[in-house]
């Protein structure tokens, strides 16, 4: 097969969205497709550019030359930087969604050899808005967090919800999900630990392993991350800042932390996303994971024998501006900071990385081909992987038979059977830890905190004083110390301790009225004060206000179980060993807690 410009398939059409079952490998169209491209064309293909949605859906072309973000125009992109694989950066509404996919297939379509363009997003179904680590909002089902996926300990549940992510990625003109996170939630100061499935290896790896199944059943490539173990952060600090460059092993528990990413590449996913992190304690380079070739080559891809793309984490290459906000994010070139772009590019290649995220600037991939550091075979060999992707995913074959009409989104997106489904997980994830459902009438006088009062109509009545209630119902979030900066602000670490004067204004209520009291588990929280007053508690990691209240009033019945242990204090939290699963001193509440509540 000789390809031409128009050897791509065009069913692109204008107002269309693509989607397709995950389909053989048609090799010889890869091969041809690669002869016929140029230098600068790979390069493109190795770059992994941030991108936003316009309004209404149209292709952003810049104002006044950037974005806050610092974003080049979608154009100039794709058609003078001929990158062919972009990431979404803003949630918007899924037919406007739909609307820039078909104008970026369009613009694709209009380049040389008509190479179609790949479309990434960080997580989109959940139901906290947090920019910095996942994306919700825009119309898709609203899911559990990761974690409490976890709660529910059921991977077939696992693997239809992710089934269902994915054909609504698709039907939104998706194509790879940057999740999951194969991570453990060993170090409870972690701000991630809501993206994980948990603190226990073995569950973790049977969920992720759901996961990444059901996302590539639908048609989406699946991004395992943060090879080969994002959870040992030092001191519980983030590796998107300096503070936390750096993973620590003080249990010698590596294996533990890896054993998941095989489950991932044994469930065949096609994507892994290492770490910014360099460990401490190993017998590896103190450079973060992407930039170590016994990592990338040695045990990724020769002892778990992964020969899919491996992508790298964000901006490990060049740094981010934020023109608008005044503010320049450094480079997360752990261990290499002292190293210019070059010979960073020329030591994630050696390392056996595929594609760079988060950049968009071909020229230190091609000065380090000029300068020798890169041969071109290498490169060669990252573009077949990302080639070969595209044809997975039905991409470069004719798909007209598969492609919808923008006006048939709604159809495929929080659709009642997903919705009903989402609910069916959120209320598995919930975990009763201390108390019994109360029994709450239409004529119960309620008071409630943070809960919408409208969903309580016709259920209780809503009223404003605990001293007027017959029950109180309370929802709060687990704690985290505020941190300055617009990026830090998103990562919620530090202290799992409630502030004692908040400890004592939920003691008063509980002594005035009968109290539930349901705490968002985003991390494992010092719940030892709370568990000491007379009150029901239950932990619950994004459910609605609705599904909640269902439990609490013992209209469904409870069954979830705690992904994580819930340490006794912060002092036995920071005694603890960041990299060994179960470690704190006597907690409270073990992983695996949880009392079973049945419907009234």
């Amino acid at each position: 097969m000789v390809l031409t410009r128009g050897a791509v398939p065009r069913a692109r059409a204008e107002g269309a969205v693509m989607h397709a079952e995950p389909t053989t490998i048609d090799d010889q169209r890869v091969d041809d497709l690669l002869r016929l491209m140029t230098l600068e064309e790979k390069v493109g293909s190795l770059l992994v550019a941030r991108v936003v949605c316009g309004a209404d859906g149209t292709l952003w072309e810049g104002a006044d030359g950037e974005s806050p973000f610092g974003f080049h125009p979608t154009t100039e992109l794709v058609r003078d930087r001929h990158v062919t694989h972009l990431t979404l950066m803003n949630p918007a509404p899924v037919a406007d969604l739909a609307r820039w996919g078909s104008a970026v297939r369009a613009l694709a379509a209009d380049t040389r050899l008509g190479i179609p363009v790949s479309v990434a997003a960080d997580p989109v179904h959940g139901r906290v808005r947090n920019a910095q680590v996942a994306m919700s909002g825009g119309g898709f089902t609203v899911l559990p967090e990761p974690i409490g996926l976890a709660a529910t300990r059921d991977p077939e549940l696992v693997r239809e919800i992710a089934g269902m992510i994915g054909s609504e990625l698709r039907a939104a003109g998706l194509h790879i999900a940057l999740h999951p996170m194969a991570d453990l939630a060993t170090e409870p100061r972690w701000a991630r630990v809501a993206g994980t499935f948990g603190e226990d290896p073995q569950l973790a790896g049977e969920l992720v392993a759901a996961y990444v199944a059901g996302l590539q059943d639908s048609g989406v490539a699946a991004t395992v991350k943060h090879f080969p173990g994002g959870g040992p952060q030092r001191g519980g600090e983030d590796a998107h800042f300096e503070r936390g460059a750096h993973t620590v092993y003080p249990g010698g528990r590596f294996e533990d932390h890896l054993a998941p990413f095989a489950a991932a590449v044994h469930a065949g996913v096609v994507r892994v996303m290492p770490g910014y992190a360099a460990p401490l304690g190993l017998d590896y380079a103190e450079v973060g994971f992407a930039f170590e070739r016994r990592i990338i080559t040695g045990l990724l891809r020769e002892r778990l024998g992964f020969d899919g793309v491996v992508v790298t984490d964000f901006n490990i290459v060049h740094g981010m501006r934020l023109p608008r906000l005044g503010l320049e994010l450094p480079v997360r070139a752990w261990g290499m900071l002292d190293a210019d772009p070059v010979e960073r590019v020329a030591r994630l290649f050696d390392a056996g990385v595929d594609q760079l995220g988060g950049e968009d600037d071909p020229e230190p991939v091609l000065a380090a081909i000029e300068r020798g550091l890169v041969p071109v075979e290498r490169i060669d060999e990252s573009v077949r992987r990302v080639l070969r992707e595209k044809e997975r995913l039905g991409l470069l074959a004719d798909a007209a038979d598969r492609v919808a009409a923008v006006g048939d989104v709604a159809e495929r997106i929080a659709v009642p059977a997903h919705r009903a489904l989402a609910r069916r997980a959120q209320s598995a994830s919930i975990v009763a830890l201390q108390g019994a459902a109360m029994e709450i009438t239409p004529t119960t006088r309620v008071y409630v905190e943070g809960i919408d009062a409208r969903v309580l109509e016709g259920r209780a009545l809503v009223v404003d004083a605990p001293e007027e209630a017959d029950v109180a119902v309370l929802r709060i979030a687990a704690p985290y110390e505020a941190a300055e900066g617009l990026l830090e602000q998103g990562f919620h670490g530090g202290s799992l301790e409630f502030p004692s004067a908040e400890v004592a204004r939920i003691a008063a209520i509980a002594e005035t009225v009968p109290t539930v009291v349901d705490v968002f588990l985003e991390r494992a929280a010092v719940l030892t004060p709370l568990a000491a007053l007379p009150i029901v508690l239950v932990g619950t990691f994004g459910v609605d206000d609705d599904v909640l209240w269902d439990a609490v009033s013992g209209g469904a019945a409870v069954t979830g179980r705690l992904p994580f242990d819930l340490p006794r204090s912060m002092s036995a939290v920071i005694d603890s060993r960041e990299d060994v699963p179960f470690d704190t001193a006597d907690p409270l509440f073990r992983c695996g807690a949880g009392l079973v509540w049945s419907s009234v």
